[in-house]
């Protein structure tokens, strides 16, 4: 290749780096929308006043376009970097990385020990009731999730994380304290599950260590340390994989078996294949013992389908969050209810409720006199357990029917410990997760110990010792009905918390609240809160009463001691909103005696050179009334109320344009409602003008422009020349305003400056952080300022023929450009168009970010 190719490339390459206006003022770039927090933005994208002083501050070090190289950059995209190129992490999609997750800690020992012995207890039309209940919960809750998730990016915490970052800490803390309870809990439940089925292996075999009990006690202790060996190494995902396998061989082999002839040993069991009778007879309930209610069959079926967020806690790691979270969640948990009620159903069509398991309980002959049983009909004879109460097989009796239907019965007990050993795996790999992000969140004290990572996967080996002794701890009650029950209430309360922060983000109206999932309603979200609560209290009510307890507690300690984190939640957004919308209805009020109080404007200059007036005004103002130290002048606004324009009208007086909106920006508002984006309209008689003599009343609206936005725009585009990287508000408005009734159907099209090298990328990269449905497009700069100015004009004329709108990044003038040359270009840059035509910079500041907090 010749030096003039190179030559060529090199300056393409600049010029994508670069905008159109300015050497220093970047294009939009991904990397500055990465930090959300006051003052962190990156050091690369250069000021207001940096642009202003651009020519200043290169001169004697370059003054060609391609002068970008004598800034200092980081090592964010705008130079290359000088060391080594890490290999780029893996990435899942939906399949691997969320539906196998998600299916494998759906799938537990609640499936393999007691899915019988709840169909037994509420017969089968009760039990795919208490199925499709559950479903309807996990699946509002997973579109919850989708909408959280693809809001920003989950880096880690999982539900925490989701919850706390919509929000805030309050709600937040509480609920990473409970979820991370849950989890652990949820581990010793399926290890207790586990246990159980290698105690029933043993006892075949009559081979005890000390008892039924305390044998599932230190076979539970065994596995749970085993397990945490196996997370401290590394090797969680790899045994995942392992036992996916293992569980569909078991289903194939649980369906094939149930299709073949039963055997006199399966008859004496209570198995007889496919009957009529039998399905008929198992279609009703069959209430027995202390568990014979239907609610709290249901709390014990429930934590069979609490590993809906399996996806969501890895969303970093996924190719496409957007995408991979709904469909590899949602289809999660369509294969496994499915799988639910296909083994509800069929073991409810094969096997009887009770059975004695003893060979000569056959019937000889048609003598059927005095049997009591649907067994009577297949020629057993089950009446003495039955009257008894003392039947150890059938349905209702023993949690290993699924076992004993299937063609071979050790591939089911390979199934159980491959559902029991994956799930628990899982568990104890996210609650330690959770808990360390909770604890760098520094929100409750003395748990900051647990927040140290270490290796470079910043494992959190502390808190893999803390949940290990929380499981240790409820695995020593070796009671998995208990434990059932127990999980059920802290992951209802889990995802109550999730649906409302979906449904409260969604009311609030936020500009930070734009899910790239758009297929949820706030509706169904509160719907999932409100039963999710209901729940809790039909299935255990003193449970339910002992974790709201506890989540009042650590709500209260939260919202006393006021942590210092700041992560845009939507609590503060609709703080905003209860804010603006008060101070408005407030303006329409007329006054009355009796709610008289003294709103004082105190003529006090620098407040702090009169300490002691603002001192005395404040000492009967606070809490009481208003306190204004400025002058601002209050006039009637009758048009805007005609017009029906919420805002609030402030005149000010100034010898000049620029020092009237100065000063106007700076007394204007109150508090935090206060403006921070200035608009005027531009002069079309600005040839005729001088500085001594500017003022905004000339003739530049016509008729025309007038009523754009007073119409509906139907499906014309609005598009978008996102020219320079000023923060992100050239894109924020226009997301805004298609979130109105006149322009919810118009397109947003965005233009961005690149090269032919890296369009495709570029777009692809925007799109999925930027979650905001637009279509962005690419085109060429070009050399000089003046020719960029009326090139560009071109390129938007031929492309925004037809929109509604179009918004241009305003250049930055230079401190030494004449203001006759400045607006000459703006004037250029707009001529021809027949749509409106906003010119739109930020302060350089983010107001967009692809992060959720």
């Amino acid at each position: 290749m010749d030096s003039s190719a190179l030559e060529r490339r090199g300056s393409r390459a600049e010029l994508r780096r670069s905008s159109l206006y300015s050497t220093l003022d970047l294009v939009p770039q991904l990397e500055h929308y990465a930090g959300t927090l006051p003052r962190k933005q990156a050091r690369s994208r250069p000021s207001l006043e940096a642009l202003r002083r651009a020519f200043e501050d290169v001169e004697g070090t370059s003054t060609t376009d391609s002068g970008v190289n004598s800034l200092p950059t980081t090592d964010n995209g705008n130079e290359e970097s000088q060391g080594p190129q890490e290999k780029a992490p893996t990435r899942f999609g939906w399949i691997i990385g969320v539906m196998v997750r998600c299916m494998l800690n759906i799938w537990g020992v609640i499936l393999f020990l007691r899915l019988s012995l709840i169909t037994s207890q509420a017969g089968i039309l009760l039990t795919w009731l208490i199925i499709l209940m559950s479903v309807i919960v996990t699946s509002v809750t997973a579109l919850s999730i989708s909408a959280i998730a693809t809001n920003g990016r989950v880096v880690s915490g999982g539900a925490y994380f989701m919850i706390s970052r919509s929000l805030g800490p309050e709600i937040g803390g509480p609920i990473g304290m409970v979820f991370s309870f849950a989890n652990a809990l949820a581990c010793a439940l399926n290890t207790v599950g586990f246990a159980e089925v290698v105690r029933d292996l043993m006892m075949e075999f009559n081979v005890y260590m000390v008892d039924e009990i305390n044998d599932v006690r230190i076979v539970g202790v065994i596995t749970v340390t085993v397990l945490l060996l196996i997370s401290l190494a590394g090797m969680e995902w790899e045994s995942k994989i392992l036992f996916f396998l293992v569980l569909l061989i078991s289903f194939s082999n649980y369906i094939v078996g149930t299709f073949i002839p039963p055997t006199t040993e399966k008859q004496a069991v209570g198995i007889f294949g496919y009957r009529s009778d039998i399905f008929v007879e198992n279609l009703t309930p069959d209430w027995r013992g202390p568990d014979g209610s239907f609610f709290q069959m249901f709390a014990i079926f429930f934590p069979s389908a609490i590993g809906i967020l399996s996806g969501a806690n890895i969303s970093g790691d996924l190719k496409d969050p957007a995408t991979a979270i709904p469909k590899g969640t949602l289809m999660a948990i369509f294969w496994t209810t499915i799988s639910y009620l296909v083994i509800s159903v069929t073991v409810g069509a094969c096997v009887v409720r009770d059975a004695s398991g003893n060979l000569t309980n056959i019937l000889t002959g048609n003598i059927t006199d005095g049997c009591v049983g649907l067994a009577c009909k297949m020629g057993w004879n089950f009446t003495e357990c039955i009257q008894s109460k003392n039947c150890t097989y059938g349905l209702a009796n023993s949690s290993k029917v699924l076992g004993q239907v299937s063609g071979l019965s050790y591939l089911i007990t390979a199934g159980v410990f491959a559902a029991s050993l994956s799930s628990a795996l899982g568990f104890l790999v996210s609650a330690p997760k959770v808990f360390q992000c909770l604890c760098r969140d520094k929100i409750y004290p003395y748990i900051g110990f647990f927040a140290k990572g270490y290796g470079k996967n910043d494992e959190p080996l502390r808190a893999y010792l803390l949940c290990y002794v929380i499981a240790v701890a409820f695995i020593l009650i070796a009671e998995l009905n208990t434990i059932a029950a127990l999980i059920s209430n802290f992951f209802l309360c889990s995802y109550s918390l999730i649906n409302f922060s979906c449904f409260h983000a969604s009311i609030t109206n936020s500009p930070g609240w734009r899910p790239s999932f758009h297929y949820y309603s706030k509706w169904t979200a509160l719907f999932g809160a409100v039963i999710s609560v209901v729940l809790m209290f039909l299935f255990t009510w003193w449970a339910a009463l002992i974790t709201f307890c506890v989540i009042f507690f650590l709500f209260g300690y939260v919202n006393y001691n006021k942590p210092k984190v700041n992560w845009g939640s939507s609590v503060q957004a609709g703080t905003y909103n209860m804010a603006l919308s008060y101070s408005v209805s407030l303006s329409g009020v007329e006054d009355h005696v009796k709610n008289f109080r003294p709103q004082c404007l105190v003529l006090t200059g620098p407040p702090n050179q009169r300490p002691a007036l603002v001192d005395f005004v404040g000492s009967f103002t606070k809490h009481i009334s208003l306190m204004v130290c400025g002058d601002i002048i209050m006039v009637s606004h009758s048009w805007m109320n005609r017009r029906k324009v919420r805002s609030f009208y402030t005149p000010f007086t100034a010898d000049s344009l620029r020092a009237g909106a100065r000063h106007l920006l700076q007394a204007s508002g109150l508090g935090k409602l206060k403006p921070n984006t200035l608009v005027l309209g531009f002069k079309a008689n600005w040839r005729d003008s001088s500085p001594e003599t500017d003022d905004i009343s000339d003739k530049g609206d016509s008729d025309q422009i007038k009523t754009v936005f007073q119409n509906d725009q139907g499906k014309k585009t609005i598009d978008v020349y996102w020219i320079a990287d000023d923060g992100g508000l050239t894109l924020l408005v226009p997301y805004l305003l298609t979130r109105r009734k006149r322009w919810h159907r118009s397109k947003v099209r965005v233009f961005i400056v690149g090269d032919e090298q890296n369009m495709e990328e570029g777009r692809n990269d925007v799109k999925y952080q930027m979650p905001i449905s637009c279509k962005f497009t690419y085109f060429y700069s070009f050399p000089s300022q003046s020719e960029r100015k009326v090139r560009l004009n071109e390129i938007i004329r031929k492309n925004s023929q037809h929109a509604s709108l179009v918004l241009v990044s305003l250049p930055v003038p230079h401190s030494d450009c004449p203001s006759v040359l400045y607006m000459a270009w703006l004037d250029t840059l707009t001529c021809g168009l027949h749509c409106p035509v906003v010119l739109i910079r930020g302060n350089q500041q983010n107001v967009l970010t692809y992060y959720c907090q």
